[in-house]
């Protein structure tokens, strides 16, 4: 019996090879004779339409930024169709540039565009930006930012050379009638310092680097597209007007 064992063993092991060799085979068949799709459908689960808008979705660069309410200056139809968000800075020669341009859409336009202005001075290359942008605000306390707007966008080449642009700025409060001594109070006041600030964070968290920066209905436009043509096609389009 010991002589026939190595012999018993080894039928036993080519019976199971047989065996599992024709098992395997049939498992493939079946595989081979089921369309593509229920294959697919078996080993990777149906995704969720949602769930398919998150992985297209672009990642953001920055985490969310937390900011207070949005206190814009706006002018306009309140309840216009299409916003027009500006992220400027007074002393900025572009955005002076842009300021002309942008007064003759608000009047071609009138109520069918909300037109928003944002604070967003560039501290490290113009001198006095940042303090121009609390003259403005200081003057919205008071009930007069478009006017200190305009203002110091009009006379931009005059108040950007000056050593010493507060007594300008102040200078521009009398003229408008504002109570001066609360207005020279307010310029370096908390309220206006925040203001302007959260204007920066906001504009950082949405990508803003330079100025001007200009959102049409929360698309950031190209600078080469902020001309007049530029900025009507992209507000005509928004509007849905057909040239």
């Amino acid at each position: 019996m010991k002589r026939y064992l190595p012999f018993l063993i080894i039928a036993g092991v080519l019976i199971i090879a047989v065996v599992a060799g024709m098992a395997l085979w049939k498992s493939s068949k079946q595989a081979q004779e089921q369309p593509a799709g229920q294959q697919f459908a078996q080993s990777t689960p149906q995704a969720s339409p949602s769930q398919v808008a998150q992985a297209t979705q672009t990642p953001a660069a920055t985490p969310p930024v937390q900011l207070p309410p949005d206190n814009p200056h706006a002018r306009g139809g309140p309840n216009a169709k299409v916003t027009l968000d500006e992220y400027g800075d007074y002393q900025c020669p572009p955005c002076g540039a842009l300021y002309p341009e942008l007064k003759t859409l608000e009047k071609d336009y009138g109520d069918q565009v909300r037109f928003v202005f944002h604070q967003f001075p560039l501290q490290t290359v113009h001198k006095h930006a940042e303090l121009a942008a609390h003259a403005a605000e200081a003057a919205a306390l008071q009930g007069h930012f478009w006017e200190m707007h305009d203002m110091l966008y009009q006379n931009q080449l005059s108040w950007s050379v000056a050593e010493d642009a507060r007594p300008v700025f102040i200078q521009y409060a009398r003229m408008l009638g504002l109570d001066v001594d609360r207005f020279t109070r307010d310029l370096d006041g908390y309220e206006v310092k925040s203001r302007v600030d959260t204007d920066i964070e906001r504009g950082k968290s949405l990508g803003v680097q330079g100025t001007p920066t200009v959102f049409i209905n929360g698309r950031q436009l190209k600078p080469e597209v902020m001309t007049d043509d530029g900025l009507r096609l992209a507000l005509d389009y928004m509007l849905g007007k057909k040239k």
